[in-house]
């Protein structure tokens, strides 16, 4: 069929092309265009009752506690017998009694004490439980013996929805242990800049792979949506974040993700249509800007969007002061950022002049009382479908004080199996791997025997620093692994940081790489390898200059520019942040008594591995790839 257009016509037509690429970016969502969700779990006409009835019986003051989440480095049990606030957190370096090495019988007790607190009044008012919320991000990572699984990176090389679901259930049943309710996981961000600190927690540049993970992992932490396993004992809450372009941001945390609608849509916002699908009943609120707006303060998205076209019926918790940024606000006073549909403040400071400026201003209407009231209702619908007001005391709970439970030994082998997966091998020549395991192994660099540098960020402390290996009583080293593994066949391994030996070994396996790092701590200006110290290097080509066969084990939480490290080794495996149980590693390493890999490499990069170190931008959607 042919066309007949005049050349004025095409002139037009291009012109309006050129105007729409040129057009400015807008903050502005419209709802049409994002996808409708079947929402679960669908309203439920009881619980709905329920709730209508005890926001009628609530005084104002109630209702700003409930909306209300602070840190319990600022916050005690005493203070909940007048603030009936909703919710507790222990930030990054928070910890009961100030000790970030607290044993879980004190997590329980502090526990125990927020939820008396809470339910302790005579006025007639509801008795609304406190819940406590935790970044149990590769585990229940902040409590001193849990299972640390991969970080997200590395489980997303994996390429195993059903793993994510077993590791969602094992790290909801060793936070319920200690008598918690609810966990900041799953990170569902899709990085595009491998600089950003944060991007070990995601689990691809790829927003298929993204979505792929994000229902099997919220099904895993509540358990599955629409049956009777849906959070019943075991259990928490799940928090689907950053909602949302936290990965868009030029590497910079908290940045500005500037992309037209379609791509954060489509990239960014993959993940959230089947997490709330599952049933995810809290969604956290993303640092970041989209198109130069907060994310906190953005009703086109937080409401519009999630809330409306998506039907989310959970509550939009908020990030650490991250109200604060908006505009207008202060870290104290906010009420831009509950009216354009946050739920619940994350605050970390001064949280009583928040509730005295909350209540004012919910009290003069520039909070509007619908807005109050949606997100008072958000917040106890999540409860009640939790059985926080059913289930008691935490440490009168199923599971509660099992403190067996924290580093089980199914935890501890779905952790060694989650790491086995997640290991990407980049170079094998010669087909030196798998070693024999009867042979004499040398095993060097220091990361090798420190578990803080194979768990990385987030792992007992906020940065994942300062903990010796007698901070992680159930974990293994990736020396300690692998010396199991080769004494097990009748070889013999020895351990040199520095890479000396007395007799010529077999061969040599250096483990090195990234130092642990969290948030805006891990930004950085390219993906070099430690460009200001080479000794990592020196030691592979010292060991390969001797005549040894060298296996490279990097530890990194985005893929690096380490060319020159691959150059000087026979074999490169990218093993990311494995977590407690470095015994994994050795599993894929050695051969078994036949010569066959005991446990072939199976993990595919998740993420693309740069060939210059200014390649920090490296996308398979990306033009020219």
């Amino acid at each position: 069929m042919r066309i007949n257009m005049s050349v004025a016509t095409v002139l037009a037509m291009l012109g309006a092309v050129a105007s729409a690429q040129d057009a400015p970016l807008s903050p502005v969502a419209h709802p049409e265009l994002w996808p409708k969700v079947q929402a679960r779990p669908a309203l439920d006409a009881g619980v709905e009752a329920k709730v209508t009835a005890m926001l009628g019986a609530m005084s104002i003051e109630d209702k700003v506690g409930q909306i209300i989440q602070a840190d319990i480095a600022t916050v005690k049990p005493a203070d909940l017998l007048t603030y009936k606030l909703g919710s507790v957190l222990n930030g990054g370096n928070s910890a009961p009694n100030n000790d970030e090495q607290a044993p879980p019988a004190e997590w329980l007790k502090l526990a125990d004490a927020f939820y008396d607190a809470s339910m302790t009044r005579s006025d007639g008012r509801p008795k609304i439980p406190v819940i406590w919320g935790t970044d149990a991000v590769h585990g229940n990572n902040n409590i001193v013996g849990a299972t640390l699984f991969p970080h997200n990176i590395g489980l997303g090389a994996a390429r195993n929805p059903a793993l994510m679901e077993s590791i969602g259930r094992i790290t909801a049943k060793e936070t319920a242990a200690a008598g918690l309710d609810w966990s900041f996981a799953p990170t569902l961000a899709v990085v595009q800049d491998d600089r950003w600190g944060r991007t070990y927690e995601s689990y691809s540049e790829d927003p298929a792979l993204v979505a792929s993970y994000a229902g099997p992992v919220v099904s895993g932490i509540q358990g599955k949506v629409g049956t009777a396993d849906f959070l019943s004992p075991g259990h928490v809450i799940a928090t689907t974040k950053h909602f949302l372009g936290d990965g868009g941001t030029g590497g910079r945390d908290q940045g500005d993700t500037k992309v037209p609608e379609t791509v954060l849509r489509d990239v960014h916002g993959a993940g959230y249509p089947p997490a709330i699908a599952a049933g995810t009943l809290s969604v956290m609120a993303s640092f970041s800007s989209w198109n130069g707006a907060k994310m906190h303060g953005n009703a086109s998205l937080l409401t519009d969007v999630l809330k409306g076209r998506m039907g989310f019926q959970g509550f939009v918790v908020g990030d650490w002061n991250a109200h604060g940024q908006i505009p207008g606000c202060t870290n104290e006073s906010c009420a831009a950022a509950i009216n354009a549909g946050l739920d619940m403040f994350m605050m970390s400071g001064d949280w009583k002049k928040l509730y005295a400026n909350t209540l004012a201003q919910a009290k003069s209407g520039e909070i509007r009382p619908a807005r109050l009231d949606d997100a008072v209702r958000r917040i106890l619908r999540a409860k009640m479908l939790a059985h926080s007001f059913e289930m008691g005391r935490p440490s009168a709970r199923k599971f509660a004080g099992q403190f067996d439970l924290i580093g089980s030994a199914e935890g501890h082998a779905v952790g060694r199996q989650a790491v086995r997966e997640s290991l990407v091998l980049l170079k094998n020549n010669g087909n030196l791997l798998p070693l024999k395991p009867g042979a004499n192994i040398l095993v060097a660099g220091k990361a090798a025997d420190t578990i803080a540098q194979q768990a990385g960020g987030w792992s007992i402390t906020w940065q994942g620093t300062d903990v010796a290996n007698s901070g992680f009583p159930n974990a293994t080293s990736i020396w300690k692994g692998i010396d199991q593994a080769v004494r097990a066949a009748g070889g013999t391994a020895a351990y040199a940081p520095d890479g000396t030996y007395a007799a010529k070994p077999d061969a040599a396996i250096v483990v090195f790489g990234e130092t642990p790092y969290a948030e805006f701590m891990g930004d950085r200006p390219t993906l070099e390898y430690s460009p200001g110290d080479k000794s990592d290097l020196a030691l592979l080509k010292k060991l390969k200059a001797a005549g040894i066969p060298v296996v490279a084990v990097f530890l990194s939480g985005r893929p690096m520019w380490v060319n020159a490290e691959l150059n000087a080794a026979d074999a490169f495996v990218a093993a990311f942040l494995p977590g407690s149980e470095g015994a994994g590693v050795a599993d894929v390493l050695f051969a078994d008594k036949t010569g066959k890999p005991a446990h072939d490499f199976r993990g595919k990069l998740s993420f693309s591995w740069p060939k210059r170190p200014d390649q920090y931008v490296l996308n398979r959607r990306d033009p020219g790839y």
